[in-house]
């Protein structure tokens, strides 16, 4: 009766936790220098490096763009990447198909030191360009700053979701929600300590609470918390993507990154060893990793069975 009663128990965790559950297979990568924010451009990822940013797939190196200091998390729009240079105060695009610069837009950069991130949504492309409080937006028709938002100070963080650009400020302990039919904060809700990376999907948006070790869930209709999770002691320096029915967070302690369930706020898996800081992002086809401290990405196929 005991070893039956101590079998349901360890299954019961499993299944609540998904700390039990076996790691799926992992595809590691050797890539030389610093790899680590991504962005999916369909079967092969772009990476930030040391003096470039880099296109790989699965099977090795098919890009490099020479750059000054690429720097915080890229997104693709309008057939290009856009990136953030930390030295060079700009935001430079990069054609998807011809892997060359077609643009160098001078916007500041409100945190060089690269922990930010470009987003785009309401054809535009959006950044922090001023660590006192200013969102600027591009029109990429033009490839010129065509408004400056007035935020909080310290906001780095940006993601667009649910007809809304949502911006973090991590001095200022704030997520706030932009219209982008008039440019202006319409709201603002109140974070944990240290917040950063944020993504807008899976029905809600996701803040990583970094010194408090959480991911605090905000419903985008009325901007209030709705739920939190703690996952480790800190979230330093982690990551967080959003995709096939689960949030994915890269983690620095305890593992590589963290899969939850969005609706009951489940650990659904922990996977991997710990690998130091690095980036995230999925795709139904797999989920890719950055580790810059040990210089590889990763790749990790069937998201769909990863905490299922």
């Amino acid at each position: 009766m005991k070893r039956h009663w101590l079998t349901a128990l360890l299954a019961g965790l499993a299944a609540s936790t998904g700390a039990l559950a076996a790691d799926p297979k992992e595809m590691v990568i050797e890539v030389p220098g610093f790899a680590d924010f991504l962005a999916v451009d369909g079967a092969s990822v772009w990476t930030t490096n040391k003096g470039r940013v880099e296109r790989w797939s699965k099977r090795g190196k098919l890009a490099a763009v020479a750059m000054t200091h690429p720097c915080g998390a890229m997104t693709i729009a309008d057939g290009s990447l856009w990136v953030a240079d930390c030295d060079e105060l700009t935001v430079n695009r990069i054609d998807l198909k011809t892997a060359q610069k077609i643009a160098v837009i001078p916007t500041g950069i409100a945190n060089p030191k690269g922990e930010l991130n470009v987003a785009s949504g309401a054809e535009s492309v959006w950044i922090a360009s001023d660590d006192k409080g200013v969102i600027v937006r591009i029109d990429p028709a033009t490839n010129k700053v065509i408004a400056s938002i007035p935020v909080d100070p310290g906001t780095y963080y940006l993601s667009f979701g649910f007809d809304a650009l949502w911006a973090v400020s991590a001095t200022g302990q704030s997520l706030q929600k932009i219209d982008p039919a008039t440019n202006n904060v319409v709201h603002r809700t109140t974070l944990g300590r240290a917040p950063g990376f944020l993504v807008a999907g899976e029905g809600a948006v996701w803040v990583q609470e970094q010194d408090d070790g959480t991911v605090a869930r905000i419903d985008p209709a009325t901007g209030e918390v709705s739920g939190r999770v703690k996952i480790d002691e800190t979230l330093k320096w982690g990551d967080i993507d959003a995709g096939g029915g689960k949030i994915w967070l890269r983690t620095t302690a305890g593992q590589t990154f963290v899969v939850l369930d969005p609706v009951t706020l489940a650990i659904r898996a922990r996977v991997g060893k710990p690998v130091g800081s690095g980036a995230l992002r999925y795709t139904k086809a797999g989920v890719w990793t950055s580790a810059h401290d040990v210089h590889t990405l990763s790749w990790w196929k069937k998201p769909g069975k990863i905490g299922k």
